[in-house]
């Protein structure tokens, strides 16, 4: 129990209210997500594709509020964004219960979409404005297996309380939101300070990053694209994929979402904490071996056995990986422009939720899965070689200029 405190008091107390808050709201949104294509469907008649329609157009809005949404949190503060984006997707769930007609269901759709794009770069600006370096990584993976605790355990409440009464699901979700905003409104301070602005630069106050001065952070999103289209093909094409090779698909893929799920709760502080001081490029390029070695699993796989080992890889990729790219970019991003650096970075994940299903889609329906986890896989050790490259580049740059100014120093 002395233990547990001293764990606790490890951290800022405001971390502790974003990993509740974040699962709180994780295990309501996993309670609807896999019933929200069946209640669309049901309120526009049964219809198919325009479900997926107005499920779709949530990562449009979100990378289209992506390229400037971040900025708001470095001008006007962390805390009225993640509050005003927090009652943005509460309102956005109660909605679902009140929209029959497919321009009202759009309409929420994109409300819903433009809420997260908004909190995760100031919510995440804000980890970086509290939490110092060395402790960001163990952060972001209490963060992460909040989500996943949601993951786990949300489908199956989701289910009961689904049968019972649909709309009584959209306002317990839409509930969860309210409570987080009311924990951040009450206890969680202001973390942007006149000296993270810094005022005098007018960077700083700028909402645009060109290519040339942030070329760093264009080129992380760039070589991190994979990474989410693994992802997306996962989430999409994985299911139909199984379905080819085994007949209980839908069975096994529960069962391998569960596995990931529980296994990132079991290592979620433990592998962070093990890898937190090492190199960043390294820790980032195993992730990505790891992660090609995932994509080939899930396309040649041909027992449940060796998904399930598939499955076990994955989960030790995405704790280091993910955590430790998140880390970086939070080291990477100037003060003031915190915000904006997890806004762009963030399109890693939403590009690839659209491009993903439909070019993969292609190459899935005319040349197989294997073929397209092939791809994938080919994809992430290419750029898993250019990031590990271009991480040591400007860690080397980095030194050479502390190196610079030391000597300067010493000289005047």
């Amino acid at each position: 129990m002395r233990l547990t405190f001293s764990y606790f008091r490890r951290h800022d107390p405001v971390l502790w209210i974003r990993v509740f808050g974040t699962g709180l709201c994780a295990l309501t949104t996993f309670m609807i997500r896999p019933f929200l294509i069946f209640y669309i469907s049901d309120k526009l008649g049964g219809t198919v594709l325009m479900p997926l329609l107005v499920v779709g157009l949530q990562p449009l809005a979100g990378i289209m509020l992506s390229f400037w949404g971040g900025g708001l949190a470095d001008r006007y503060g962390r805390k009225p964004v993640m509050l005003v984006s927090l009652v943005i997707q509460a309102l956005s769930m109660l909605g679902f219960i009140f929209a029959d007609t497919l321009w009202m269901l759009i309409l929420i759709s994109v409300l819903g979409g433009m809420g997260m794009p908004m909190f995760l770069p100031a919510a995440n600006a804000q980890i970086s404005d509290i939490v110092p370096e060395e402790k960001r990584a163990e952060a972001f993976a209490l963060i992460h297996g909040a989500v996943n605790v949601g993951g786990a355990l949300g489908p199956l409440l989701g289910l009961a309380v689904y049968l019972l009464n649909q709309s009584v699901i959209f306002v317990i979700c839409s509930a969860s939101y309210v409570l987080f905003a009311l924990l951040i409104w009450w206890k969680v301070p202001e973390t942007r300070t006149e000296e993270i602005l810094q005022p005098d630069k007018p960077a700083a106050h700028s909402t645009r990053l060109p290519y040339r001065e942030h070329r760093l952070l264009y080129l992380l999103t760039l070589f991190a694209l994979p990474v989410g289209l693994l992802y997306s093909q996962v989430e999409t094409t994985l299911p139909l994929h199984l379905k080819t090779n085994f007949s209980n698909a839908s069975s096994i893929f529960a069962g391998l979402m569960t596995i990931n799920s529980i296994v990132v709760i079991l290592l979620m502080v433990w592998l962070p904490k093990k890898t937190e001081n090492k190199s960043p490029q390294s820790m980032i390029l195993i992730s990505y071996v790891l992660f090609a070695i995932v994509s080939l699993g899930y396309g040649f796989a041909a027992s449940f056995l060796v998904l399930v080992v598939t499955e076990l890889i994955f989960t030790v990729g995405e704790i280091i990986g993910i955590i430790h790219l998140q880390k970086y970019v939070s080291i990477a991003a100037p003060a003031g422009m915190r915000g904006r650096y997890n806004s762009i970075f963030g399109l890693y994940m939403q590009i690839p939720k659209i491009l993903g299903p439909i070019c993969f889609g292609l190459i899935f329906e005319y040349f197989g899965g294997g073929m397209m986890f092939s791809l994938v896989a080919g994809l992430l050790v290419l750029c898993g070689v250019a990031i590990y490259q271009l991480i040591r580049n400007a860690q080397n740059q980095k030194v050479a200029l502390m190196q610079k100014e030391l000597q300067t120093d010493t000289a005047v």
